[in-house]
């Protein structure tokens, strides 16, 4: 049985002639984890994202709500996780998963509003009633300048309209092969080198010359991936439009290495996010645990468009506004993030569900007798290359064999046990703790409708 989602009546408000536009300019980083300076790593250049966070608010418990390009960009969209929004996997190639066509994302609730909608380069969602922008402007996701120019344009051709503006960069994405560093670029891009002795190695990757190369490239696109962010942040400028536009900034899921970008360990889902409210409160660091799902409320309520639901079976966005704990570094009722995957690519299935307190992760595997797909750029990577070839045992702290082969739960003790690394899904001693988290899961998977559950019916 097919269960269809909701359709969201939206109740717009017009803008008093005399009110300041509110804009919005969302930026979203394509596989980028926590190499960025502002979240402590040791050799990454991002000076513009290092001055946005200083210039608002960087969050420390932001949370992907699944870790893969498409369903991300959609839970991002429409506010709601994949198995409700329908954005079950990617959205290209012949063999494809699109979001539910009885869902509006952003473009098609804002426009009523009076917004002009815009995308520039990567968006990676369908189908266009979804998400009917105004001007699409595809490709050059990894030209810095022609993105800016286009930011420019767009700005430009909205004269006093206010604007939603979403920027897809492609960096620090896979190319082919590497990343894309030895593209023609105009020589104002800067080409940082990174020498692999010093990079560090994520806990989940083997300590190998070939990854070391591997993460010395990927950081040379994280740096050409924050010049973009400056010049698109300097167009916002020079139009004189910061002053009225909320700028987001968040990335689609983790690094682009096996144990991070797929999965729902926190190297997978746990991210950036800055935050730049006109007006507000600068350099706050926000503990809330904010989740992709709460970002579409958040723009909604800046724009003053509030989404209803219609009739007794349709759900409410399971999200929230993050306007109110922007000036807050500790925030009360933000203890507890959910995730849900079913795909990658269309030959992925593996269905998953977490939940993640301060304290633990819980994570259901429903189809756990599978063994875990990797997505084809990791799997061609030169680091699972080389596991392949010396038969190593261990992937970084994690084994293979723990890895490719999962149990239906797994619960981890994230302040002992920050790598996930040790599951006490079977320790007597963490059954209350089990108990709770399973009880947590099962109402959010209801209040969502997940149609997995049928499984629990059958199995």
């Amino acid at each position: 049985m097919r269960y269809h989602l909701s359709l969201i009546a939206v109740a717009a408000l017009s803008l008093p002639a005399s009110a300041a536009p509110k804009n919005v300019l969302l930026l979203i980083a394509d596989d980028l984890g926590f190499q960025v300076g502002c979240y402590g790593d040791p050799v990454a250049k991002t000076p513009h994202l290092d001055a946005l966070a200083k210039g608002g608010t960087r969050f420390t418990h932001a949370f992907a709500s699944v870790a893969s390009c498409s369903p991300s960009r959609a839970t991002i969209l429409t506010g709601m996780p994949t198995h409700q929004c329908g954005q079950y996997g990617l959205a290209h190639a012949t063999h494809n998963a699109h979001t539910f066509r009885t869902v509006k994302g952003l473009p098609a609730l804002l426009g009523p509003a009076g917004y002009r909608t815009g995308v520039i380069a990567k968006l990676h969602v369908q189908p266009k009633e979804v998400y009917p922008f105004d001007v699409e402007i595809g490709g050059g996701g990894r030209n810095p300048v022609q993105i800016a120019e286009q930011t420019t344009k767009f700005i430009a051709d909205c004269g006093e309209k206010p604007f939603f503006l979403l920027v897809g960069f492609t960096d620090p994405h896979r190319a082919a092969k590497g990343f894309a560093n030895d593209g023609k670029y105009p020589a104002s891009v800067p080409a940082i080198k990174f020498d692999p002795k010093t990079v560090p190695v994520p806990y989940h990757l083997p300590d190998q010359p070939e990854v070391r190369a591997e993460l010395a490239e990927y950081y040379e696109s994280v740096a050409r991936l924050d010049h973009g962010v400056g010049l698109v942040l300097k167009a916002l400028a020079d139009a004189k439009k910061a002053d009225d536009t909320l700028v987001i900034f968040v990335s689609d899921n983790g690094i682009p290495f096996p144990g991070a970008k797929t999965t729902l360990y926190d190297a997978g889902i746990h991210l950036p996010m800055l935050v730049r409210k006109p007006g507000a409160k600068a350099g706050v660091a926000c503990d809330a645990m904010a989740s992709w799902t709460d970002i579409a409320p958040t723009v909604l309520d800046w724009c003053g468009v509030k989404p209803a639901p219609v009739g007794k079976k349709d759900a409410p966005l399971p999200g929230r506004s993050l306007l109110p704990v922007l000036e807050t570094t500790k925030s009360d009722g933000w203890n507890e993030v959910y995730a849900s995957h079913q795909f990658h690519e269309i030959t992925m299935y593996y269905p998953m569900r977490a939940v993640r307190t301060r304290t633990h992760k819980y994570i259901l595997n429903i189809a756990h007798g599978l063994e875990y797909p990797f997505a084809s750029d990791l799997w061609g990577s030169d680091m699972w290359q080389g596991v392949l070839k010396r038969k190593d045992p261990f992937m970084g702290k994690r084994s293979v064999s723990a890895y490719v082969k999962r149990p239906k739960e797994e619960l981890y003790d994230i302040a002992s046990d920050p790598n996930e690394l040790k599951n006490l899904a079977a320790d007597a001693g963490s059954a209350k703790v089990l108990e709770e988290m399973r009880a947590k899961l099962a109402a959010w998977r209801n209040k969502t409708a997940d149609p997995w559950l049928i499984k629990d019916k059958h199995e």
